[in-house]
C-alpha cells in the first residue's frame, strides 16, 4: 500500500535562484535531471554564490531560472533562461549573461556549468540561540564536483508543513521556502515530522525510482528570506529549531533511476 503520492516536483537549474515546477522529470544518480546544474561564482572570492549568505547575496530569490527546453537524457543540457528582478531576461549561452548577472546582483560574478573538485560557499548564521553559530559567516564545503549543499535529492512531506503551521500559525509555511525536489502528500493522518523516521530506509517513487533516505535536512537562514509575496520571517527557522532540531525534510541518494510524475505513488520500504 502506498504511503503517499507526489504532490509536486521541482528543479532549480541555477543554484539559489527560484526554479521551475514540473509535471514529470527523469531522475538520475545526480537527482532530478538538470537540478543545480549551474551556479554563479563570486569573481572576487571564487566561492559559489548562495542565498545562504543574504548579507552579500540578498536578491538571489528575485532571480528565476528555467530551461529553455526540457532536458533529455544523454543530451547536453539546453540553455537556461534567467528572469531578473526588473523583468528583463537573458539566456545562459549569451555573451552578456555574466554582465547582466553582475549588474543585477551588484557584485562581479561568472557562470559555472561544472563545479570544481572543492566547491565552497559562505553561510550566514543569524542571532538565534538554537543554532550552532550566531551572527557570523562561516565557510562551508560542498560535495565535490557538484553545486548541491549536502545531497542530490531533497524530499519533504505535507505532514511536516502542516505540523510547522500548527506550531507557528503566524508564519507562512509554503513549499517554496524549503526548496525541495519532491513534495509528498502524506497519507498518514497523525500530525508530525513523519519523514524524520525515514532515514536509512528506501523510498519507491512511481514505477521506477528508488531513493535511499540518507539524512535529515538541516535548515538555514534561506527559509526566513522574503520571496515574492512571502515576507521575511525569522520565526520560520526558529520553529524548526525549537521543535525538530532545525530539520525540515530529508536528503536522499538515488539508488535506481527512472522517471517521476506528479501523482505517482510513494511507498516506504
Amino acid at each position: 500500500m502506498a504511503d503517499g503520492a507526489v504532490l509536486s516536483l521541482w528543479r532549480y537549474p541555477v543554484k539559489s535562484m527560484m526554479g521551475e515546477e514540473l509535471n514529470a522529470s527523469d531522475v538520475t544518480d545526480r537527482g532530478v535531471l538538470g537540478d543545480r546544474s549551474m551556479a554563479l561564482v563570486d569573481t572576487e572570492t571564487g566561492k559559489v554564490v548562495s542565498a545562504k549568505n543574504p548579507k552579500k547575496w540578498s536578491t538571489m530569490f528575485d532571480f528565476r531560472a528555467a530551461f529553455t527546453a526540457p532536458p533529455r537524457l544523454g543530451q547536453p543540457l539546453p540553455p537556461v533562461r534567467v528572469t531578473l528582478p526588473d523583468g528583463a531576461s537573458v539566456t545562459s549561452d549569451e555573451a552578456r549573461f555574466p554582465e547582466m548577472m553582475s549588474a543585477g546582483l551588484g557584485r562581479p560574478v561568472t557562470l559555472a556549468t561544472a563545479a570544481s573538485s572543492e566547491p565552497r560557499l559562505e553561510e550566514y548564521w543569524p542571532d538565534m540561540a538554537e543554532l550552532d553559530y550566531q551572527e557570523t559567516v562561516t565557510d562551508e564545503t560542498m560535495p565535490a564536483g557538484t553545486f548541491f549543499d549536502l545531497a542530490t535529492i531533497h524530499v519533504l512531506t505535507t505532514a511536516s508543513i502542516n505540523q510547522l503551521r500548527a506550531l507557528y500559525p503566524e508564519g507562512r509555511f509554503e513549499v517554496r521556502r524549503f526548496r525541495p525536489n519532491i513534495v509528498v502528500q502524506s497519507d498518514r493522518s497523525d500530525a508530525g515530522f513523519v519523514e524524520s523516521d525515514w532515514v536509512g530506509r528506501e523510498l519507491r517513487v512511481g514505477d521506477d525510482v528508488v531513493v535511499t533516505i540518507t539524512d535529515h535536512c538541516p535548515r538555514c537562514v534561506m527559509t526566513t528570506l522574503p520571496q515574492g509575496d512571502l515576507p521575511k520571517d525569522g520565526g520560520i527557522l526558529r520553529t524548526a529549531a525549537r521543535h525538530n532540531e532545525v530539520h525540515v525534510g530529508v536528503y536522499g541518494e538515488v539508488r535506481r533511476a527512472g522517471t517521476v510524475h506528479r501523482g505517482d505513488a510513494v511507498t516506504l520500504g
